[in-house]
């Protein structure tokens, strides 16, 4: 059975540098973020529309790394992340993202503390602005009763403060 962890939380907070380190790690694969690469293509004014084609996206790559069945898949963000976007951008929740139920066994919530890094893509830059998104993504978690934890540190302390969590979850 594979055991999924979902790395989940307010933009430049390392998600994306601790997914491959945690497969790596974990013997695992990962399924990278479906949204920064459609935001790279189509650009970062999203719409319901959009939102829902990350949504759908993010879903049909989860399918296709559990069909190899590996025994960790770490995530890079989910489609809860997705709603998060959907509240922060819409004022609104997605429907169909509120129906989803394939959740990770774990979240993992990179910490805020690691400097913001503009990478074209990101767009909540400012101090209240990313609080305010990382509330929004916790509150997704806590929403739904799911498990999480945080990952602090930088480099090679996150890297360990997440394989802790992860070992302190009993997966």
């Amino acid at each position: 059975m594979t055991r999924q962890i979902c790395l989940h939380g307010a933009e430049s907070t390392g998600k994306s540098t601790l997914a491959p380190r945690l497969a790596k790690t974990l013997g695992g694969v990962v399924v990278p973020e479906y949204g920064r690469d459609y935001a790279e293509a189509n650009g970062t004014d999203l719409d319901a529309a959009d939102l829902l084609a990350i949504f759908d996206g993010h879903v049909a790559a989860t399918r296709a790394a559990l069909a190899a069945g590996p025994d960790w898949l770490i995530s890079d963000t989910d489609p809860l992340m997705t709603q998060a976007w959907a509240v922060m951008l819409l004022g609104e929740r997605l429907p169909a993202i509120d129906a989803w139920t394939d959740v990770a066994d774990l979240y993992l919530v990179p910490a805020m503390d690691l400097p913001w890094e503009e990478d074209g893509t990101r767009l909540f830059g400012s101090d209240s602005a990313r609080r305010q998104f990382m509330e929004v993504a916790i509150g997704e978690l806590d929403r739904r009763k799911l498990r999480w934890a945080w990952a602090e540190g930088a480099g090679d302390a996150r890297l360990q403060s997440a394989l802790a969590a992860i070992q302190a979850s009993g997966l």
